[in-house]
This record gives structure tokens, C-alpha cells and sequence, in this order.
């Protein structure tokens, strides 16, 4: 098991973001979000200090929540960042952006620092090769929800250094979580099978094979699927997955190609859990 660094940053404070942040946190890093401005920036700490106060409620914090929240900080500035020794970026899965804002968090890091994203499909390698050093990026691909998951997918670009592959493994070791290493590859391991499994349930409902609810319980009661495709489609937001669909549809051709009614819904501003609508209703 290898420790991460002290100082941990987060670029992002939306559900992930925070859900990673939460993750250093409780496990002893200090810890900084970024964010655009400062309602995002309150938002961010409002989600941590919920994530932090449930984890006393069940008894797996070590030391009170205020102590744990007195090494966690957000900021409007990415000169935050300055003192990290590894920042994690969690901003919207779009190419460009996450260029932008990878490329302005390495001006301000130490030229030993590392620097990750939390990606769930983009190619890590057409990242790395934005930034000045390549060597010092990977990708941590943490699962929604981050407190609950224990997995986090390594992802190594083709000019990831092989010391960085390994300790990136070793930190998410010490975070409780298993790693999966995976080359570099269109939705790497798990977003390439999940989407794949989520798509073909989709097109089920739309030719009336079945409902959502039945599609599901078979996978669950069947498989023994934790929850079905389309529930796990809802968690993760069905605009999420429609972006995913639309990378792997341009990378790996037309068995990735989106089903209408995933576009409609998300037309419709269905996109799941966080909306209250999606193949389900959410009450929460």
C-alpha cells in the first residue's frame, strides 16, 4: 500500500467531485475544491460536510467531523492548488474543457506533483498529450456513489510513468477502495461493458419488450446485478450516459450508438436521480 500525498486538491466540487474529496478527507489527506464561483464553492463544502457527517453516523470516522472538516478548504482560485501534491480533476465529461482546466491546474503545480482525472470514458492518453508532463497523469475513474463504491479504475495513458501506475494503485488502496488497472482504451473497462449492457436495456423498452422495472429484476434477480442497467443509468444521470454513448459511438463504431429514447429523455430534461425523472421516478 502505497500513502498519497498530504495535500490533495480536487478540481470540481459537483457530486464526484466532492464524493473524491470526501474520500482523501476521511482517510486523512488535507484537501481543497476548486470551484467556478462561490455558490459552486459553497455547494462543494455544504456535500462534503454532509458526506462527512454520515460517515460519523456509521461509525467509520476517525475523529470528530469538525476536526476532519478543519483540513478541508475550497477556493475560487486554482493557485490553490500550489501546495498539492496530487489534484484530481472532476469537471463535466467534455474534451475541451477538461483540457482547459487540466492545463491551468499544471501551472500551478511543483513539477513533482501528480496530476489525475476522474474521466469515465475520454481518452487519458489525448490528455496527457496537452500537458507538459505527460509522465506525471493518469486517470482515476472513481464510481458514483464515491462513498459507497469500492472500486476506482487506474487508467494508464501511454505515457503514464510506470512508478506513477503503481503508486496510483497503492493510494487507492489506502482509500479502502480496490483498483482495476486498464490500459487506455475507449471506456476502458468498465464504462465501455456498463454502457454497452445499459444501451441494449434501453432499446428493450423502446421496442416494448418489456418495462424498466421488469428489465431490471431480471439482471438483479438473474445476474445478481447490485441494481439493473437502467436504475444504475438514473444514478449516474442519463446525459452522462449519453455522452459516454456518443464517444464510444465515434470511437468503436455503431453498437455504441445511442437509442432514441435515451435523447429524448434527455431532451426532456429527464436525466435521472438528480432530477427526480428518469426510466424511474425519484422522490429524494
Amino acid at each position: 500500500m502505497t500513502a498519497f500525498p498530504q495535500h490533495v486538491g480536487v478540481l470540481g466540487g459537483g457530486r464526484m467531485g466532492a464524493g473524491i474529496a470526501h474520500a482523501f478527507l476521511i482517510k486523512g489527506a488535507t484537501v481543497v475544491v476548486v470551484e467556478r464561483d462561490g455558490d459552486a464553492a459553497a455547494g462543494a463544502r455544504t456535500r462534503v460536510a454532509d458526506a462527512v457527517a454520515k460517515s460519523a453516523a456509521r461509525g467509520v470516522l476517525d475523529g470528530a467531523p469538525e476536526d476532519v472538516l478543519a483540513r478541508f478548504s475550497t477556493s475560487t482560485d486554482y493557485s490553490a492548488f500550489a501546495g498539492c501534491g496530487l489534484v484530481v480533476e472532476a469537471v463535466p465529461e467534455d474534451f475541451e474543457l477538461k483540457v482547459s482546466a487540466l492545463k491551468a491546474v499544471e501551472e500551478q503545480l511543483p513539477p513533482e506533483a501528480f496530476l489525475a482525472s476522474n474521466t469515465s470514458s475520454l481518452s487519458v492518453t489525448d490528455l496527457a498529450a496537452q500537458l507538459q508532463r505527460p509522465a506525471n497523469f493518469v486517470g482515476l475513474h472513481f464510481f458514483n456513489p464515491v462513498p459507497a463504491s469500492t472500486l476506482v479504475e487506474v487508467v494508464v495513458a501511454k505515457e503514464t510513468s510506470p512508478e506513477l501506475a503503481a503508486e496510483a494503485k497503492g493510494w487507492t488502496e489506502a482509500l479502502g477502495k480496490t483498483a482495476v488497472v486498464v490500459n487506455d482504451a475507449p471506456g476502458f473497462a468498465s464504462s465501455r461493458l456498463g454502457v454497452a449492457i445499459a444501451l441494449e436495456a434501453m432499446r428493450m423498452v423502446e421496442e416494448g419488450v418489456a418495462s424498466a422495472e421488469d428489465i431490471d429484476a431480471a439482471m438483479v434477480l438473474g445476474y445478481k446485478h447490485p441494481t439493473g442497467p437502467l436504475k444504475t443509468t438514473d444514478i449516474v444521470g442519463l446525459d452522462v450516459r449519453l455522452g459516454i454513448a456518443e464517444y464510444l459511438h465515434s470511437t468503436l463504431g455503431e453498437r455504441f450508438a445511442p437509442p432514441q429514447i435515451l435523447r429524448d429523455k434527455v431532451a426532456r430534461g429527464e436525466l435521472g436521480r438528480k432530477t427526480g425523472k428518469g426510466f424511474f421516478d425519484w422522490d429524494e
